[in-house]
């Protein structure tokens, strides 16, 4: 079965960090495009970053180029979101999910909160 397991958001307040987790399992990771994405309370989804299948090409929305880096380890089949210098407009709930170009499989997203 294919699935997506988000895990590692919290309450942390402006200028902190935190590092998002996404376990893949029913397929290898590393074999496709994979995308963070989120929605803050009350709008739609925002595409955060992307990382391409098999090789290195990383992007990220300008909102947080800079601050968040993305990451995986093929041996955990896990994708990773590294947010640094977070800010109270990156509070949203926050999905991993293989892009086949439309989000295939997402998985049920990890809340962020960024207050003080």
């Amino acid at each position: 079965q294919v699935q997506l397991v988000e895990s590692g958001g919290g309450l942390v307040q402006p200028g902190n960090s935190l590092r998002l987790s996404c376990a893949a399992s029913g397929f290898t990771l590393s074999s496709y495009y994979m995308s963070w994405v989120r929605q803050a309370p009350g709008k739609g989804l925002e595409w955060v970053s992307g990382f391409s299948e098999g090789g290195d090409s990383k992007i990220y929305a300008d909102s947080v180029k800079g601050r968040f880096t993305i990451s995986r380890d093929s041996a955990k089949n896990t994708l990773y979101l590294q947010m640094d210098s977070l800010k109270t407009e990156d509070t949203a709930v926050y999905y991993c999910a293989k892009d086949s170009g439309y989000l295939e499989v997402w998985g049920q997203g990890t809340l962020v909160t960024v207050s003080s």
